[in-house]
Formats: C-alpha cells, sequence, structure tokens
C-alpha cells in the first residue's frame, strides 16, 4: 500500500471516528479539509549543545538516513491511541521525519565540536565509520481521553567501520517529554525536548565508542 493511500485511509478512519482520537484531533487544530484550514508547517527544533567533556577523535564520521517504518517515514506528526495510529489534521513537519533526523544528527555531532569531519553519507565523505539508525518511535501517545499526550522518540544506534562493515557497538536511546497542552504547538515542544535528548545520547555513545575502540582515521 503507497504511503498516500495509507494516510487517506488513516484520515478517513479519523473522520468517521464519533469519539476516541476524533476528539483528540479535535482539540489539536480540528478535522477539516485542506480547503477550509491550510495546512501548518512545523520545524523541528531541539536544542543541540556541546559535548565538550567526551574525547574528541579525528575519525570522520559518515551519517546515514534513519531508517523506519512506512507510519513514520512521514511528514505527517503521528499520534498513538492504544493500539490506533493516525495523524494530526492540517499540520505536517516540514520535511520527513528521517530528513529531519539525519540533518539533526549532523548538527549534533557539529555542534560537539568532537569530530574531524561529519556529513551525511550521500554526500561522498570518505568515512572512517558510518552511523546506521532505526527509527523505532516518534509518536505523541495519549493516555487519557482529554490529557496532554507523552511524546516518545525511540532510535537504535549501529556503529559500523567503512572498510569491512564491522559492527562496532549497538546502543538504544530513548526519551519522552509531556506536551504542556493538549495542542500541535506544544506538542512539537515536546518532541523537540524528547529529540534533543535521543541525539545527546547517541553522540555521547557515538564518540565514547570510537575513543574505547581506538580505531584510527585511514
Amino acid at each position: 500500500m503507497s504511503e498516500r493511500s495509507d494516510f487517506t485511509r488513516l484520515n478517513r478512519r479519523a473522520v468517521l471516528a464519533a469519539g476516541g482520537s476524533s476528539l483528540v484531533l479535535a482539540s489539536c487544530g480540528g478535522i477539516l479539509s485542506p480547503s477550509q484550514e491550510p495546512l501548518q508547517l512545523y520545524l523541528l527544533r531541539p536544542q543541540l549543545g556541546p559535548l565538550g567533556d567526551l574525547p574528541a577523535t579525528n575519525m570522520q564520521l559518515g551519517i546515514g538516513r534513519p531508517e523506519a517504518v512506512q507510519s513514520l517515514a512521514t511528514t505527517r506528526i503521528a499520534l498513538e491511541r492504544g493500539e490506533t495510529m493516525d495523524y494530526y489534521a492540517d499540520s505536517q513537519w516540514s520535511d520527513t521525519v528521517p530528513r529531519l533526523l539525519q540533518s539533526l544528527l549532523v548538527e549534533a555531532f557539529e555542534t560537539s565540536g568532537r569530530v574531524k569531519a561529519v556529513a551525511p553519507e550521500s554526500e561522498g565523505l570518505r568515512a572512517d565509520v558510518q552511523l546506521q539508525t532505526e527509527l523505532r518511535d516518534f509518536s505523541a501517545h495519549y493516555d487519557s481521553q482529554d490529557g496532554s499526550p507523552d511524546v516518545v522518540v525511540s532510535m537504535v544506534a549501529r556503529l559500523l567501520t567503512v572498510d569491512h562493515g564491522t559492527v562496532i557497538g549497538t546502543f538504544e536511546a530513548k526519551h519522552d517529554a509531556r506536551a504542556a497542552q493538549n495542542s500541535v504547538p506544544s506538542i512539537v515542544s515536546a518532541f523537540d525536548e524528547a529529540t534533543a535528548g535521543v541525539l545527546e545520547d547517541v553522540a555521547r555513545w557515538t564518540l565514547t565508542t570510537v575513543s574505547q575502540a581506538g580505531l584510527k582515521a585511514r
């Protein structure tokens, strides 16, 4: 099934629902057609800081685009209620979630100032090691009918040598942040907070693992 048809089915289900997730969607901007309400784009802007307490490395680091299931590999802002997954109406990210996270991972290492060079793997950097990630969760979880959701960001990271593809280590990072209100702007702020925690954990683990592995740059 295509991403477009999958999203259409999910939105149709939300419109037909008399309660449950339809109430959540209505409280977060309303279930409106594009002709009724313009699409609102949201930026993912986690606050990234320096990691000066970690060892520096002369290794060059390539960042792969995170793998994700189709329901998360989208521009839509995902929510979960029990066993049901849906998306906020008339709101979306400025790019697909994997593209945003790849760019933010690069930014996290650039901001750290602890690597010689870092770039997306598609840009042709002669990397010594590569960071591959898999996105396990990137959604707002509702545990009550009218309360604000808990945003969960979960990512598995794998560090590999470029020459031989040897896995140096595997790490899982997971953070959650409660939205201050049941509104899309507040929920986006919670995504920023949870994402910042995951990015910092992955960056710290990567720099520590490279140092402990005793790898030498090519």
